[in-house]
């Protein structure tokens, strides 16, 4: 019985490992395909661009505004009418025919797409003993779904139209919901009070907690290039000289596997002390990357150096951010993971604003400027920050020894 229940466990957290996985790639699905869908729109590489900014809005609005309720509400009952709603989202925008209709959609698809953020500190709570194994195996399934998103994207489109992508992925969610509503456990909510008093406590944690604001503010810098890259490098593959199709773009991502095999070790140094080594090696690759960016546009070797580090440094990051902030709080997870990746993901959508304003302006050189710009942003949090924690810890030492 006792290997029984071992085993049902274990197959539970790789459901909700490939459920968030299959989730989050809702967010992903865009970028390779984003000149496909401007081309059967007749819109303009700005206008398709925005679609990748709306879709990150709405996952950010839903870090924010619905990510907390899995603190209040009976968890499962949220994901599965998250779900379900995603599945309607997904459905309407591949039978979309204007471009208005494309960004109400967008948008849907990532308000509704938050059930991957809430499945993570679901994981942890199901397994005290084994916390950060279990959810390190979720969170690799939402790294999973980040990767293969853009190749699958490409795949499809390249063989059956970008449409299809979605059609294939209303039907893949509509799986997980079922497994979802059979299998996911009643989980009781903790917060007693009501949603403004939610929204109000989550809130403070930002006034409290100093560390919290520098992950935040430093997530938002990261992300904020790592998607003005992987939506202005759609554009930049796809157009002259270059020229590539949908399905060779998506395949980049693969690349990008190296990110989640090795941004773990960067958690490792945040858990040893290590956070300011662990943070200033990751966005030091993240600068480096878009130099040789720079310098080398038109080769393939750089460009596939430069997607490995450049992701490793960004998922290395978040890693680091991740175990910084949940050692902040033990009973406030949801809402610290609020605080970040809502600040997270609205980094994400002004990044890709700003790539696709560069990108207009002039074209891959000066988004390159513009992601260095937001690179030296971020490398400046890291040292700021550094330099308040240590004068903070200095003042801290030096009461205790007056006191003493």
């Amino acid at each position: 019985m006792t290997e029984r229940k071992a085993t049902l466990h274990s197959g539970l957290i790789l459901l909700m490992a490939v459920s968030a996985g299959i989730i989050v790639a809702n967010i992903y699905y865009n970028h390779p395909i984003l000149n496909e869908i401007g081309l059967s729109l007749n819109a303009t590489e700005n206008e398709a661009g925005k679609i990748a900014v709306l879709t990150q809005l709405g996952y950010g609005l839903g870090m924010f505004f619905l990510l907390p309720l899995g603190d209040k509400l009976n968890r499962k009952t949220l994901i599965l009418f998250l779900t379900g709603a995603l599945i309607l989202a997904l459905i309407g925008f591949a039978f979309a025919t204007t471009l208005l209709q494309v960004y109400i959609f967008s948008l849907l698809i990532g308000l509704c797409s938050t059930p991957a953020q809430i499945i993570l500190p679901m994981a942890a709570t199901m397994n005290s003993a084994n916390r950060g194994k279990t959810v390190g195996v979720v969170f690799s399934g939402i790294l999973a779904g980040i990767l293969g998103a853009r190749v699958l994207s490409g795949l499809i489109t390249g063989w059956f139209g970008w449409r299809s992508v979605y059609f294939v992925s209303a039907g893949m969610v509509l799986t997980i919901f079922v497994l979802q509503r059979i299998y996911l456990p009643e989980v009781a909510p903790k917060f007693k009070g009501n949603y403004l008093k939610l929204l109000k406590s989550t809130l403070l944690l930002i006034k409290e907690y100093s560390v919290l604001r520098q992950a935040a503010l430093l997530g938002s810098f990261t992300f904020g290039i790592f998607s003005s890259f992987w939506t202005t490098l759609t554009f930049h593959l796809s157009t002259a000289p270059l020229n590539y199709t949908p399905g060779t773009i998506g395949l980049f991502g693969l690349i990008a596997i190296g990110g989640a095999l090795v941004a773990p070790y960067f958690g490792k140094l945040a858990d040893k002390g290590n956070s300011y080594k662990s943070l200033l090696t990751t966005v030091g690759f993240i600068i480096g990357s878009v130099v040789l960016l720079k310098l080398f546009p038109l080769s393939m070797p750089v460009l596939i150096i430069s997607i490995f580090f450049l992701d490793i440094g960004v998922q290395a990051t978040q890693v680091t951010n991740f175990t910084r902030i949940y050692s902040l709080h033990e009973h406030a997870h949801s809402r610290l993971n609020t605080i970040y990746m809502t600040t997270y993901f609205i980094g994400g959508a002004i990044g890709t604003y700003f790539g696709l304003l560069s990108w207009k302006i002039g074209k891959w050189n000066v988004s390159t400027w513009q992601m260095l710009l937001w690179g030296a942003f971020a490398l400046t949090v890291v040292i700021v920050s550094e330099k308040i924690n240590a004068r903070r810890i200095k003042s801290v030492d030096a009461k205790e020894k007056t006191a003493a």
